[in-house]
């Protein structure tokens, strides 16, 4: 990101020694990596909570299509049963296929 190698980084360390000196270098040194460290487990959870949201988010698209296809299953069968059951004729009366073909004066 920052494109920072050990001679950028020697020179940062002699910049800041000049500047703050032997006595208080190390003191800053350890509150900036503790500074650090607090913005770096910030982050790691900060993107451990978005993919935590996306992860539910997708458990629950996932499970609105799978109702989706059992409901559509559902209908199906349905369907198909109504279509079964008109098709099918009813078990109280059998079917009169003669008195369609029969004239209606009886005669043969």
């Amino acid at each position: 990101m920052f494109d920072v190698g050990f001679g950028k980084l020697a020179l940062i360390a002699i910049v800041a020694l000049l500047v703050l000196g032997p006595e208080r270098l190390p003191r800053v040194a350890r509150t900036v990596g503790a500074l650090i460290r607090k913005a770096r487990n910030s982050w790691n959870n900060v993107r451990a909570d978005i993919e935590r949201e996306l992860a539910v988010d997708e458990m629950k698209n996932s499970m609105r299509d799978t109702i989706h296809r059992a409901d559509v299953g559902a209908d199906m069968r349905n369907a198909a049963d109504d279509m079964r059951a008109a098709v099918k004729p009813d078990s109280g009366s059998p079917p009169n296929d003669k008195s369609d073909s029969q004239p209606a004066n009886g005669a043969n």
